[in-house]
């Protein structure tokens, strides 16, 4: 099909996606599509407060399915009347709003619109699980993220994602800009990919606190919605140059449901606190008979913050995990599956101030 054919297709294609007994074109939702000469298609998406993020993912796929079609780009956007969101950094949480497309901003991240943390206070979890399938939860509700594997001592995101590969770099010497990889629409950074295989990163405190900073001034992010963080455990070097280097738009804290986890994820929240980070909420994983169940729930009622859901011990995260294929896209109507995506939604709401 040529341009016109393929751009009067998807149209018709995006008409056939019903919502609220109106379609996503006679409803205003779907705008300004446009049709590249390489096949990729480009489109706005208006995402009303009430709209399921699975209705962005429905428009994708339903323009993905046509022949001739190579890439879908969709460009999430607000209704006109919404209120604007908060500054970032402010100390003060987010104000009412929906998660803008990108504005120019001072610092190391001007084209970012949120930076969230994914945090815990001790190792072992699954912090960096959540962060994948949060990351790639959000790219399938239409936002443009990226993912940045701030934990240098045990970079797992490589492995999460099933990707190996060096990125590549580009410019002149002393200006160089590393170009990240993407994977399952999600934009990738780790040391993992600049160490051999099973190296291990031997470096002291000051090390890790320059590694970050390279992260984020020499990698090419481009226009993100939302950069996901995933944190080294604990409350130390890393986490205090992060929040010293970039302003974050909140943490959400992953605990195990028992004790001497949830003491470890109290300090973490005491410490984001302390340094003006709003805690948006915390995930209880592995819940079980074993681990038991209600832990992180029961402390999200005791620190005043939002329980963002539990998620069931459940083989298939570990097997996705081992394939570097996210639940959320290899098993999502699996419990665990249900349950990450709705963390990832809730996130989403969060950011957007409800």
């Amino acid at each position: 099909m040529d341009r016109d054919q393929t751009s009067r297709a998807a149209l018709a294609a995006l008409q056939a996606v019903e919502h609220d007994d109106s379609d996503l074109v006679s409803s205003g939702r779907v705008r300004n599509l446009v049709v590249d000469d390489d096949g990729t298609v480009r489109f706005s998406f208006t995402l009303h407060p009430d709209d399921p993020g699975t209705l962005v993912r429905a428009a994708r796929k339903a323009v993905e399915s046509l022949d001739g079609v190579t890439t879908v780009k969709v460009n999430v956007q607000l209704p006109q009347s919404a209120p604007s969101p908060g500054a970032r950094g402010s100390g003060g949480g987010l104000k009412p709003g929906s998660i803008p497309a990108p504005t120019p901003k001072p610092g190391l991240l001007p084209q970012v619109a949120h930076v969230v943390a994914v945090s815990s206070g001790k190792g072992g979890v699954g912090k960096s699980m959540v962060a994948t399938n949060l990351a790639v939860g959000l790219a399938e509700q239409g936002l443009r993220v990226g993912l940045l594997d701030a934990d240098v001592y045990g970079p797992n995101i490589p492995l999460m994602f099933g990707e190996s590969r060096r990125p590549p770099v580009s410019g002149e010497k002393g200006k160089e800009r590393i170009a990240p990889l993407e994977r399952y629409g999600v934009k990738l950074m780790s040391l993992g990919f600049l160490l051999e295989k099973e190296q291990p990163a031997i470096m002291r405190g000051p090390l890790i606190a320059g590694i970050l900073k390279q992260f984020l001034e020499q990698v090419h992010w481009g226009e993100l919605d939302v950069l996901v963080v995933d944190m080294p455990p604990g409350t130390g070097d890393a986490q205090l140059s992060l929040v010293q280097t970039i302003d974050l738009d909140g943490a959400v804290m992953v605990t195990l449901p028992q004790e001497v986890s949830l003491g470890d994820v109290r300090r973490g929240i005491k410490m984001f606190e302390r340094v003006n980070t709003p805690i948006l909420g915390i995930v209880e994983n592995m819940r079980s008979e074993v681990f038991g169940h209600g832990g992180g729930e029961a402390l999200a009622q005791e620190m005043k913050v939002p329980f963002l859901g539990g998620i069931p011990l459940d083989r298939a995260v570990r097997e996705a995990g081992d394939a570097g294929r996210p639940t959320v896209t290899s098993a999502p109507d699996s419990p665990a599956g249900e349950a990450l995506t709705g963390v990832a939604k809730a996130v989403r709401e969060a950011l957007a101030g409800g």
